[in-house]
């Protein structure tokens, strides 16, 4: 087989996880994420008006919680189709990338999305609204 064939095993999964990805980042840039920049200024009791700005965001990450890891489901699936590919072409530093897009969803969803809900309610409690 040929290098240029090689590729075409391969080019199908990573493109269907590119599909997957963009549109899952974008939703996380847009409100999963931007709350977290509150968490120094929250852990050491620093507290302003302005801070519930951010309850547009987290309540839209609560409201859309269960969605965002379907998307991980799905992104998960597509990484496992481009594990088994790059495996099979003996492509090692693609499984490793890979492998390290799963952890990183799976921080996502054990760390980064429950603490940026938690500024939400815990400025919701503080600043009583």
């Amino acid at each position: 087989m040929t290098r240029q064939q090689r590729a075409v095993v391969w080019a199908k999964p990573a493109k269907e996880v590119a599909r997957r990805l963009h549109p899952h980042f974008v939703r996380e840039e847009e409100f999963a994420l931007p709350p977290l920049s509150l968490l120094g200024a929250l852990a050491t009791g620093k507290l302003a008006p302005g801070m519930t700005d951010v309850l547009a965001l987290t309540d839209r990450l609560e409201a859309e919680l269960s969605g965002m890891l379907g998307e991980h489901k799905e992104i998960v699936a597509a990484l496992g189709d481009l594990v088994a590919a790059v495996k099979a072409e003996n492509m090692p530093k693609y499984t490793v990338f890979a492998q390290k897009l799963v952890l990183h969803a799976r921080t996502e969803e054990e760390v980064l999305y429950p603490a940026a809900i938690l500024v939400g309610h815990y400025v919701k409690r503080v600043l009583g609204r």
